[in-house]
C-alpha cells in the first residue's frame, strides 16, 4: 500500500513526498486505518518498522480536521527515556511541518521551565517521559482533561523499568473516554494483563513472531577471554575501518572506562549513559550521528531512542543479562530494510548468558574464534564457592522464561529510571 492510497489530510502527503516517502511498512499499513477508525490498538513491531510513523501520522490528521481548537492538550505521547521522546518529537515535527499544530516535548535532565513555558502558551501534543509529565502534573502546570488520544510508545520498556505506579498516576488525570494506542517491539503477559483495564476492545497488530530478531542482520558470535575484548574489538573497527559502530556494556561504568580506552587505541569514541548530562547525551548523540566519533559505547536504556537508518554495526560487548535486550540492541542496526552485523563478545563466563538469548529468540549462534585472539583453554573459570554465581545465573534464566521478568529485575534497575 502506497501513502497515497491512505485517507490522510493533503498536510501531511506534502511532508511524506518531500521526505520521498512512498510505501507504506506493514506496521503503517495495518495500524493507521484502525487509529482513523477511532480504534483502540494494540500494536507489536520489530524495530525500525516506522512504528512512530504508524501512530503519529493518524495523530496529526486527527488533530488537523479538528472541528473546534483549544489550548490545552489533546493528545499525549509517553515514552521511557530522554532519547526516545526527542526522537518522536522529531518525527512529528517533520511530519507535521505543513500545520499549525503546537507540539512539545518534556523530559528531566534539562531545566522544566522552558517546557512550562511552552505549555502555558498552549500545546496540542504533547511527547513526555512519565517522570517529568508527573512533575508538570502535580505542579498544575499542566491539564490532560482535553486529551483525546493517549500513546505508550515502548510499553513493555516502560514497564519492565518499574514505570507501572507512574503510569498508573497519569491514567487519573485523564479522561476515562479517550482513545488508546500502545507500539513495542515486544509484548508479554504482563503487557497483556495491564492493558485489560487500559484498553477498550483493543485491535491487535502484529507484524512479526515474538522476540524475533530482524532477518537482516547478521549476527555473529565471537569467544575471546574477557581480558582481551578490547583488544578485539578495537582491531574489528580498525582493521575493518568501520564506521558509526554502536556497542553495548551492562554497567555505566564500563561504558566511560571502554570508551577512554578505545581513544587510546585511536579509535575516537564517545559514551552514553544516564549519569552524562543532557547536554553531554545530546552532543555525544550528535558527533556519533554526524561522524565525529566512530564509536559510541552506550548501555541498554540509554541507547533507546537511537535512530539511525543506515547504521552498519552492533557490538555487544558485554551480553545483557535480560536476554530480551539482545533483540533490542541488535535492532538497532538493520533498519527500515538496509543490512546490518550484529558481533557479541562472548567470555567462557558468559556463555549461559548466550544459552538464556538462544532460548527467548529460538535461534542457536554459533560461536566462533578470530585467528589470533582465541580463547586460553588452560584458563579455569572460578565458581564462586558460596554458589552466588549460579543463583544468579539461575534468576537470570528464570526472568527470562517465556519474556517475563521479576520485580527484583526492576528494582535492580531502578536507577535505570533517570536516564
Amino acid at each position: 500500500m502506497k501513502f497515497i492510497d491512505i485517507a490522510l489530510n493533503n498536510k501531511l502527503q506534502k511532508a511524506l513526498k518531500e521526505l520521498e516517502y512512498n510505501q507504506a511498512t506493514q506496521i503503517q499499513q495495518q495500524a493507521i486505518p484502525l487509529i482513523l477508525a477511532e480504534n483502540d490498538v494494540m500494536a507489536r513491531a520489530k524495530t525500525g518498522t516506522g512504528k512512530t510513523a504508524a501512530f503519529a501520522l493518524p495523530i496529526l490528521n486527527k488533530l488537523i480536521e479538528k472541528k473546534t481548537k483549544t489550548q490545552f492538550t489533546s493528545a499525549l505521547v509517553l515514552a521511557p527515556t530522554r532519547e526516545l521522546v526527542q526522537q518522536i518529537y522529531s518525527s512529528f515535527i517533520t511530519y507535521g511541518k505543513y500545520t499549525d499544530l503546537k507540539i512539545s516535548a518534556a523530559f528531566g535532565g534539562v531545566s522544566i521551565n522552558p517546557q512550562i513555558r511552552d505549555i502555558k502558551q498552549g500545546v496540542d501534543i504533547l511527547i513526555a517521559t512519565p517522570g517529568r509529565l508527573l512533575d508538570l502534573l502535580s505542579n498544575d502546570h499542566l491539564s490532560l482533561q482535553n486529551v483525546t488520544v493517549l500513546t505508550l510508545d515502548e510499553a513493555d520498556r516502560m514497564l519492565d523499568l518499574g514505570f507501572k505506579v507512574e503510569l498508573d498516576q497519569i491514567l487519573q488525570y485523564m479522561p476515562i473516554k479517550r482513545q488508546t494506542l500502545l507500539f513495542s517491539a515486544t509484548f508479554d503477559d504482563a503487557i497483556y494483563k495491564w492493558c485489560n483495564s487500559l484498553l477498550n476492545d483493543a485491535k491487535i497488530v502484529t507484524v512479526d513472531d515474538k522476540n524475533e530478531t530482524a532477518e537482516n542482520v547478521d549476527q555473529i558470535v565471537y569467544t575471546v577471554d574477557s581480558d582481551r575484548k578490547r583488544e578485539l574489538l578495537s582491531y574489528l573497527i580498525g582493521s575493518k575501518n568501520w564506521q558509526q559502530v554502536l556497542i553495548f556494556t551492562r554497567t555505566k561504568i564500563m561504558a566511560d572506562v571502554l570508551a577512554k580506552e578505545m581513544c587510546k587505541d585511536g579509535i575516537k569514541t564517545q559514551s552514553l549513559h544516564g549519569d552524562k548530562s543532557q547536554g553531554a547525551r545530546d552532543k555525544a548523540l550528535s558527533d556519533f550521528k554526524s561522524g565525529k566519533v566512530r564509536a559510541l559505547v552506550a548501555t541498554d536504556v540509554a541507547a533507546r531512542g537511537i535512530d539511525i537508518v543506515d547504521l552498519g554495526y552492533v557490538i555487544n560487548y558485554e551480553l545483557p543479562y535480560v536476554a530480551e535486550d539482545y533483540v533490542h540492541r541488535i535492532g538497532r542496526t538493520g533498519r527500515a530494510g538496509n543490512n546490518g552485523l550484529a558481533i557479541s563478545l562472548l567470555s567462557p563466563d558468559e556463555e549461559w548468558l548466550l544459552t538464556a538469548i538462544e532460548k527467548v529468540i529460538d535461534t542457536r549462534l554459533l560461536q566462533q574464534w578470530l585467528p589470533g585472539y582465541e580463547p586460553d583453554l588452560t584458563k579455569i573459570v572460578k565458581t564462586n564457592k558460596s554458589g552466588n554465581k549460579q543463583k544468579a545465573r539461575n534468576k537470570a534464566l528464570s526472568n527470562n522464561k517465556d519474556g517475563k521478568t521479576t520485580s527484583n529485575r526492576r528494582r535492580g534497575q531502578s536507577s535505570n529510571r533517570r536516564k
